[in-house]
């Protein structure tokens, strides 16, 4: 048990080292004297990407371990889907210049106060009848996520096309304009979540035994489930409403920190996939500005590689039912 914290340890330095190393490149890399105009947006970009990363990772953490499962995440349950309904909904009815779209606090706003409302009241009439079966879950989740989306997309047909192509910059996870103000705004809503949820981390380890040893060891299940949605619910829809949908990136992260610590210690498992994900949307990003030349996304290949690691953890645990 020794030599496996102390390899813990060890990995979690140099995950620490790694998450520096590209924080730096990104911020420095290239920026032949333009301190003034480059650095603010370049910094200001980092942070983002560190507290949706951040969010992410701790929000997919928490709830896989209410599900008793490594595949569902928040946003195979339909999260994404149905921010992409409430941006087009907002630029169907209201226009591209309206004041849901112009005031970036009221469109913020509007797109998480929904979707926490959303994930709450899916997640009390999935969970009020006891466990599920997974594939159960999935199945709602998937089918949620495609009903709306085909609403979504019957909106987008026959909305202005010079609407349409102002939606479209809502429809993937983008770092590039992201507002200064609004991040800070977001980040303080993360932060004040994240420590509110630090104090359950060791409940969280004892929840990993089932439910019935936990309720036998002292753990108030029903209303630690309850608690943990809720958190669940805010950083999610937090970070969506932040920078936009990135469908498979928890998943990644997640079953990343899994296998990289091999522990049922949710602090060691959460920072991390924290970590994890910081190094990932910082690199990625750098890969995708100086190597691409923002001929793509970064959420394009996040959600490419996401999609064929959610394939293999599908058949993964398929097999290991049999």
């Amino acid at each position: 048990m020794r030599n496996r914290d102390k390899a813990n340890q060890l990995r979690m330095v140099a995950l620490i080292a790694l998450a520096i190393i590209s924080i730096l490149l990104y911020i420095f890399y290239g920026l032949n004297g333009s301190y003034d105009y480059a650095l603010p947006r370049r910094t200001i970009k980092v942070v983002a990407m560190a507290f949706t990363g951040v969010a992410i990772a701790y929000s997919t953490v928490i709830f896989q371990t209410i599900t008793h499962n490594r595949i569902l995440t928040p946003s195979v349950m339909g999260l994404d889907s149905l921010y992409m309904l409430i941006q087009t909904c907002i630029y169907f009815f209201f226009g591209g210049v309206s004041m849901f779209v112009m005031n970036k606090y009221l469109n913020f706003t509007i797109a998480v106060v929904a979707m926490v409302v959303f994930a709450l009241l899916f997640y009390r009439l999935l969970f009020k009848e006891g466990k599920r079966p997974i594939y159960f879950l999935l199945l709602v989740g998937m089918i949620t996520g495609t009903f709306l989306g085909s609403i979504t997309t019957f909106m987008q047909v026959i909305i202005d096309p010079n609407e349409y192509l102002s939606l479209q910059n809502k429809m993937f996870a983008s770092f590039n304009n992201v507002n200064g103000d609004l991040v800070w705004f977001a980040g303080a809503i993360i932060v004040v979540t994240l420590i509110y949820g630090w104090r359950l981390m060791n409940s969280l380890d004892v929840m990993t035994l089932g439910r019935e040893n936990a309720i036998n060891l002292g753990v108030q299940y029903d209303k630690l489930v309850k608690t943990m949605l809720v958190l669940s619910s805010v950083l999610i829809a937090v970070s969506t409403a932040l920078v936009g949908p990135i469908t498979f990136f928890g998943l990644i992260v997640a079953n990343l920190s899994y296998q990289f610590f091999e522990t049922y210690k949710h602090k060691t498992l959460i920072v991390g996939a924290g970590l994890m994900s910081i190094v990932a949307l910082v690199g990625g990003q750098f890969i995708v500005e100086r190597l691409f030349t923002f001929n793509t996304t970064l959420s394009v290949i996040i959600n490419f590689i996401g999609g064929i690691y959610f394939i293999y953890l599908l058949l993964k645990e398929s097999r290991s039912a049999k």
